[in-house]
């Protein structure tokens, strides 16, 4: 099979091999010429050392990690039907003039006893702290809620703000960016989807439940063990001295350490640019995890969610069976490789389950709760999906347990196209691609006259990287509709494990998804000995 990746060069770290000939294990090219002017990761690790540890340009790009792993998702296929249709309305006989694909119903929902409806089964990644999530925020936060999705908050959302305001005690007392994230979903919400906030261990400590609850009354809080791009903690870059040193003493760790005098000699000549800010490692245990709970219910949370990341096995049991105990609302588990605002390259590519074989475990353990008559939380699966007909498999993959598919970069990207579309059109420097469907942006997006029919002229307020979002969501949906119309299901809670076949009997084995030569061998035999 070969290196499943190839280290050492790639755009994300800016790095190149200077040969086409490249050895496979290290990445290195075959002859290393004293006096090569560059630029492998080495070569540039030489000068910049730890920064070659993160994609660079941050906060103007998303990397997402390549590693060609032996099993993905398409490794699956769908299966096709050329008779039934399930979930058709009450008293409807299925026929042509029944089964049509407008009418599958994409809606879902999530929580263990007051749910939350969805007008697809998607939604978005934690949009945290980085200057990418920051800058594009009306974008995806307006996009999610005309979609009728739920967006994420992400972590330390409150611990970067510039314009925090912190009681004696150290807890916030005001959070402009905050507010400003969550009033801006609000502002075109639906009855459909919600905005969730995240909280690692500094979140926790500086009060964001207390805050997001007491100012904004948010039903739902999210909690936050990992996620698919790494095993540490989020993390950010910041340009300036000055605000290093504020967020050192905000109490993150951060990276070079801006309060040592040598450090600041070398930034003050120019060899630092740039400093880390990274938030602390969680500790997981079972009575700390159901006492937070029990927390934040008792402060008035209706729904409380969790997000775990591509940890071993026994971290997904743990996830899985004390949020079976504490009757968490949904559990997002996003597999390996993960995609990112800012993460360590290296660890992206090199750690954690990847999403096929931990969503695998994930059916797995929660028909293992089952079978001892306790429930399982319900399900999101997380990890390189981008098109409906990951959606789709993600669904049957883990059917019943999973009610959605968590999406973060495929979601990000149509609110960032959206945006640029509309700079373009203002600079006059509208790319070729862009011109073929238009001259004006009511050319360019599809769905503008089907969003003016609602909105009216308050059109022209919504951001057009919000449009994206809006039509990109469409396509999914009508896709989505297309493949569940073609396997005969007619709402999301029909599609199982036997609407898909491995193509390989490796896919088989890790997935127990029949392969393709034995799928349905019982119904064959019926129809072949009758």
């Amino acid at each position: 099979m070969g290196n499943l990746r190839r280290p050492n060069a790639n755009e994300v770290t800016g790095s190149v091999n200077r040969s086409r000939s490249v050895v496979p294990m290290s990445g290195l090219c075959t002859a290393c010429h004293d006096g090569c002017t560059g630029g492998c990761e080495i070569f540039l690790a030489t000068m910049r050392g730890r920064e070659l540890l993160y994609p660079q340009n941050f906060g103007e790009v998303t990397a997402g990690a390549d590693k060609n792993y032996p099993i993905d998702y398409s490794h699956l296929n769908i299966q096709g039907y050329a008779v039934g249709a399930q979930g058709l309305p009450e008293g409807e006989v299925p026929g042509p003039d029944t089964a049509l694909f407008p009418r599958v119903d994409t809606e879902t929902e999530y929580g263990w006893d007051k749910k939350v409806k969805m007008k697809m089964p998607v939604f978005t990644g934690a949009l945290g702290s980085t200057e990418i999530a920051r800058r594009n925020w009306e974008h995806f936060a307006v996009g999610a809620a005309l979609a009728g999705v739920t967006l994420v908050c992400g972590e330390n959302v409150c611990g970067i703000d510039t314009d925090l305001e912190l009681t004696p005690k150290g807890r916030i007392a005001k959070s402009p960016e905050m507010d400003r994230r969550i009033e801006t979903y609000r502002r075109y919400q639906s009855d459909y989807g919600e905005i969730l906030v995240q909280m690692n261990v500094e979140d926790t400590r500086l009060g964001v439940a207390e805050y997001v609850l007491e100012k904004h009354g948010l039903k739902t809080i999210e909690l936050k063990w990992g996620q698919g791009a790494k095993c540490i903690g989020g993390e950010i870059k910041v340009k300036t001295l000055d605000r290093a040193l504020e967020l050192a003493r905000r109490g993150y760790v951060v990276l070079p350490d801006p309060t040592i005098p040598d450090v600041q000699l070398s930034y003050q000549d120019g060899a630092i640019r740039e400093f880390e800010r990274h938030s602390r490692l969680g500790f997981v245990t079972r009575e700390g995890f159901l006492a937070e709970c029990e927390r934040l219910r008792k402060l008035g949370f209706e729904r409380i969610t969790l997000k775990t990341g591509a940890y071993s096995p026994v971290e997904l049991a743990m996830a899985i069976r004390y949020g079976a105990e504490a009757k968490i609302d949904l559990l997002t588990i996003d597999g390996a490789p993960g995609g990112t605002g800012m993460s360590p390259w290296p660890m992206m590519n090199e750690w954690g389950v990847p999403s096929i074989y931990l969503h695998s475990l994930a059916y797995q353990y929660c028909k293992q709760l089952e079978s001892r008559g306790i429930r399982p939380p319900d399900l999101a699966f997380a990890g390189g999906f981008s098109t409906e007909d990951g959606i789709f498999k993600a669904l049957a993959m883990g059917s019943p347990y999973v009610k959605a598919v968590c999406m973060g970069r495929a979601l990000m990207i149509p609110g960032m196209v959206g945006k640029n579309v509309g700079l373009w059109f203002e600079e006059e420097k509208v790319p070729r691609l862009v011109q073929k469907y238009g001259t004006r942006v009511e050319e360019v997006f599809i769905c503008w006259e089907e969003l003016k029919a609602t909105y009216g002229d308050a059109i022209h307020e919504i951001p057009l990287g919000a449009i994206g979002i809006f039509t990109f969501v469409q396509k999914l949906q009508i896709g989505l509709q297309q493949l569940m119309a073609g396997s005969r299901n007619f709402r999301l809670a029909t599609i199982g494990r036997n609407d898909l076949m491995s193509l390989t009997e490796e896919c088989a084995k890790v997935t127990g998804i029949s392969y393709v030569m034995n799928a349905y061998e019982k119904e064959v035999a019926a129809i072949l000995e009758s």
